[in-house]
């Protein structure tokens, strides 16, 4: 037997396919254990499997580079647990906190039970996916369950990315199912929704805490989706926003989420939501991070600069709502 299984754990290496249960990833062990655990197995890129059924804690975040699949197998749960602390996202790409592109990434299978656990985001300033990309092409989700989102947190978050396909997912609970920013060339298909808020949002502008980033989602497919009925709703089926900026002004008002560019990058407000409203005397220029400026909390988003935002060559087909609310709400914004 020893024999057997030290065949099998050689043909896996060669093969790039890896079980994470050789890793220590378990039923059995503490959120803390698992997620380091499963981050161990990620590390080797290839194809991750977490064959064995059950109920998996997690106390943190793990982080998937280019060139892997992680494919979760029947009856097998992801649940978030707080051993240590809060967190946001329960799978998150490494690239997202450098800005830097990863590729070729597959998640598949991935069930979720929340289990209470909202912060809306940490390591990204707005990006609030418990399933989140931010600096992606070529990625597909495939089979994702999670029936119990809390208020702050979307179920799946993307922003700025290329081709990406998201086929056969249920999502319930009380924020957004699938919640886009910028990017092109996508597909969400086969989708089964029951939320409080949007069941689908294409937000190209957005609040500076929903996305960290504004630019085009262009060249999209919708189809197959089911908006189920629920007692309770706000929101739409597919919200769509736009919006557009200027460069900035000495004595300007502005206010949380406004955008405006300057030394060559896009600055945001990032402050309460208490429409509170500010005079800007001092030009921001700071290169990355934030910085207070006459009691203005200004965030760099991004430093291709771009001043329009908008939801374009988006294809809906085969959507069926039960719930009695608004289907499509279209929104643009815009600052002088």
């Amino acid at each position: 037997m020893l024999q057997i299984l030290g065949i099998l754990n050689g043909f896996a290496q060669t093969t790039g396919f890896t079980n994470a249960y050789t890793f220590g990833f378990s039923p059995e062990g503490s959120g803390i254990e698992n997620t380091i655990a499963l981050q161990k197995a990620v590390d080797q890129g290839g194809t991750i499997a977490v064959s064995k059924s059950g109920t998996y804690k997690l106390a943190g975040t793990v982080y998937v580079g280019s060139n892997t699949t992680l494919d979760f197998g029947n009856n097998v749960f992801i649940q978030k647990v707080n051993e240590k602390g809060l967190f946001t996202h329960v799978i998150l790409n490494k690239g997202a906190l450098t800005k830097t592109y990863d590729q070729n990434i597959v998640i598949k299978g991935l069930n979720i039970i929340v289990n209470g656990l909202d912060k809306p985001f940490s390591e990204v300033y707005g990006l609030r996916g418990q399933l989140a990309f931010f600096y992606v092409k070529d990625l597909k989700i495939e089979h994702f369950r999670c029936n119990d989102l809390t208020k702050m947190q979307f179920g799946i978050h993307v922003c700025t990315f290329e081709d990406l396909i998201i086929d056969d997912v249920i999502i319930k609970g009380e924020k957004d199912g699938v919640h886009l920013g910028r990017g092109k060339r996508f597909t969400i298909r086969n989708g089964v929704f029951q939320t409080f808020d949007d069941a689908i949002a294409l937000n190209a502008h957005d609040y500076a805490t929903s996305n960290p980033e504004l630019g085009w989602i262009e060249n999209g497919l919708i189809e197959n989706c089911h908006d189920l009925n629920a007692e309770n709703t706000v929101g739409y089926f597919c919200r769509i926003l736009a919006g557009a900026w200027t460069d900035w002004k000495e004595g300007m008002e502005v206010q949380q989420s406004d955008a405006v560019v300057s030394n060559g990058k896009i600055y945001r407000v990032q402050a309460k939501p208490d429409g509170t409203k500010y005079i800007s005397k001092t030009k921001p220029t700071h290169t990355q991070g934030s910085q207070i400026l006459d009691g203005i909390n200004w965030g760099v988003v991004q430093d291709d600069v771009t001043y329009t935002a908008g939801v374009r060559n988006v294809i809906f087909r085969n959507i069926f709502l039960e719930k009695p609310r608004i289907p499509y709400w279209v929104v643009h914004s815009f600052r002088q």
